[in-house]
């Protein structure tokens, strides 16, 4: 969350001449309602459940650059189909997630504490963040326009 993945996604997309696509924006399309909406009024197994089918889709239609939500690794199907394909963890600490974020209410699971809410919730993803992860890379103190050139280097992409 906070991460810069859709920043640093559209920048690759951009460098390698490829098209970009966001997972929670097709959700945000489709269900007519924002991620926090759904979260509230259907709760969060509803959510990952209609975030599943959207990874499937995505993967299945779009060969570009692939941005998922940070729970998507959650789902064992989903890490098993992201598998062969390159993925990369963008990292960052919470005193950087704090800085970037606020850590605000806009996001669901970080309503309540949001510090000690965003610590527990790596520390429960993080390990399936890296069993996907072809390549992991650091953005603290990076602006976008680095992390995009650290990527490229990681999965050793060539630019457009």
């Amino acid at each position: 969350m906070g991460v810069g993945k859709s920043t640093v996604g559209l920048l690759l997309a951009e460098r390698l001449g490829a098209g970009y696509r966001d997972t929670d924006d097709d959700i945000v399309a489709a269900e007519g309602r924002t991620i926090a909406d759904i979260f509230v009024e259907e709760g969060e197994p509803a959510f990952r459940a209609i975030e599943k089918r959207a990874v499937r889709r995505a993967l299945a239609e779009h060969d570009g650059v692939l941005a998922l939500g940070g729970g998507a690794v959650l789902d064992e199907d989903t890490r098993a189909l992201l598998g062969p394909l390159p993925v990369v963890y963008l990292s960052m600490d919470v005193e950087e997630a704090v800085r970037r974020t606020g850590l605000n209410v806009a996001r669901p699971l970080l309503a309540i504490n949001p510090r000690k809410q965003w610590r527990e919730l790596m520390e429960a993803r993080r390990h399936l963040y890296e069993e996907v992860a072809t390549a992991v890379v650091a953005t603290d103190g990076r602006g976008p326009e680095e992390v995009a050139g650290a990527v490229l280097d990681a999965l050793e992409l060539k630019e457009a």
